[in-house]
């Protein structure tokens, strides 16, 4: 398993926008790809501007075709309205364990 962590910054003005986008790929990415195991969004606490996503899919394959849905494409051109440019920073990590 392959879990991705991606860090990002929203313009304020965008919020609502972005949210709006967010939503829309998470959903579809859990739902409709089955190599993605989950696909958690974040905002932070004390910066509602400041967002933290979790995704998990099954390899590197998954992850391809995730890029290739059309709705990762709608989500990227919401991102690039919504996202202070510099600010996206993506880790891929290897998944070592997992507490449910």
């Amino acid at each position: 398993m392959i879990a991705l962590m991606v860090s990002l910054d929203v313009y304020p003005e965008r919020l609502e926008q972005f949210l709006s986008a967010i939503q829309e790929n998470a959903e579809r990415t859990f739902n409709d790809e089955p190599g993605c195991s989950y696909f958690d969004v974040t905002q932070d606490l004390k910066n509602p501007t400041h967002f933290v996503f979790y995704e998990l899919y099954e390899d590197d394959a998954a992850i391809q075709a995730h890029r290739a849905a059309p709705h990762f494409a709608q989500w990227r051109q919401a991102a690039d309205q919504c996202v202070v440019p510099g600010s996206q920073v993506n880790t891929f990590c290897n998944r070592l364990f997992h507490h449910s």
